[in-house]
């Protein structure tokens, strides 16, 4: 009973010894916030993409507009999507010096998802293609040119030099762009050659006034691995889709998929973030293993002893461990994992000649062994209104049907 009243006493001097170490007070609230309101989502990306963008987080808000932008396009509201894209890249090219988040998140105590969502280099690209294709619509074939250009870019910073500025589409629309502008297309259209693999990129055809983008599948998704979830890693989502057919009057047209983006996201290779992580994670389990002697040692030193310089001793050592398994939990290693989600699979491309006049097409999709999935079929109205001016259809699995553009 004696010794069983001694330890009590020491635990309660041990308890009463903390609640006078203010930096252990302040450690309690580390990582504390107030939770935010949660906004209902209703599942439609078209009324939940405006309202999460103008109520929602901040830091999220270029995802949303990503997110948004995507499915605008798909739906043929070009106008809609334009906005959109301008103000996240506009947020995305001045990110990387100026925002406090972003320098938050790279300390030990901050979770790196806190920081303004610009997204990994494959979504950047996305963002700055589908800018590309609206620019393209609109006529402004200089700017499209300047936005494919921007999506190579996004993917150049990869520690593995053969995956460096590999997208095959951007490539071959910037050679494209050029020889339509009376300039030279062919190193980009040679680059679009070297990275394309194992498809036959076909010689630019000026003649050619209908450009389809043809997008199809499910892109990947994130997720954090490791002890910590301190490792970004991708999972993909599988498709039977492997090619799509165009179909009008006198035009029977296969197309390839161009780009996979399950390929550009798991092949990126390193990023600087990766090891911000794994230093966070290093810390956060040495820190705890530290704590937990500590914490374990001070505690029975101090129980065991008779001595009151020794009891103060362990009680201190004890003190010193409860500091380093509360900076261990206040330590947030987590990747982000936030993702553009609706991102396709697949793009792809194909150019054909036209006469002006409205045109009904037929956009198949197709599995291995050519056959179509019929429940995926769309049908666009083309009016194409000359001949010396590109007209750009966008179609997406996921586009509405039937549609005009």
């Amino acid at each position: 009973m004696k010794n069983n009243a001694h330890n009590v006493g020491l635990l309660s001097g041990f308890a009463f010894a903390s609640k006078g170490l203010p930096l252990i007070a302040l450690l309690l609230f580390v990582g504390c916030a107030t939770t935010p309101p949660q906004i209902p989502l209703t599942g439609d990306i078209m009324v939940d993409g405006p309202r999460m963008i103008a109520e929602g987080p901040a830091k999220d808000k270029v995802l949303w507009q990503y997110r948004t932008a995507a499915a605008a396009m798909r739906q043929a509201k070009f106008d809609e999507a334009k906005p959109l894209l301008d103000d996240a890249l506009l947020t995305l090219r001045g990110i990387y010096g100026s925002d406090a988040e972003a320098r938050k998140a790279r300390g030990y105590f901050s979770k790196e998802a806190r920081k303004t969502f610009i997204g990994e280099p494959f979504e950047r690209s996305m963002a700055y293609f589908y800018r590309g294709v609206i620019y393209w619509r609109d006529g402004e074939m200089d700017n499209a040119r300047a936005c494919f250009r921007s999506a190579e870019f996004e993917d150049s910073d990869a520690e593995q030099n053969e995956y460096k500025g590999d997208w095959v589409l951007p490539d071959y629309l910037d050679g494209l762009a050029s020889t339509k502008l009376a300039g030279d297309g062919k190193d980009a259209f040679e680059r679009a050659k070297k990275s394309s693999r194992n498809i036959n990129l076909p010689d630019y055809e000026l003649k050619a006034n209908v450009l389809f983008i043809i997008e199809f599948g499910a892109g990947p998704m994130k997720v954090g691995a490791g002890e910590y979830h301190e490792q970004l890693r991708f999972t993909t989502r599988r498709t039977s889709l492997v090619a799509a057919r165009i179909k009008t009057a006198g035009v029977d047209l296969s197309v390839a998929p161009c780009d996979d983006l399950n390929f550009q996201a798991t092949t990126r290779g390193g990023r600087v973030m990766d090891h911000v992580l794994g230093n966070k994670a290093v810390f956060k389990s040495t820190t705890d293993k530290v704590g937990d002697l500590a914490l374990i040692g001070g505690l029975t030193t101090a129980a065991v002893s008779d001595s009151r310089t020794s009891q103060n001793v362990g009680l201190g050592i004890a003190a010193a461990g409860l500091v380093a398994k509360l900076i261990a939990s206040a330590s947030t290693p987590e990747a982000d994992t936030r993702t553009w989600d609706n991102l396709p699979q697949f793009i792809s491309f194909a150019a054909v000649q036209l006469p002006v006049g409205e045109h009904a097409v037929t956009i198949e999709f197709l599995e291995a062994g050519g056959m179509a999935q019929e429940k995926l079929t769309k049908t666009v109205t083309v009016n194409v209104t000359a001949t010396d001016r590109d007209k750009v259809v966008f179609v997406s699995d996921c586009s509405t049907s039937p549609q005009s553009q």
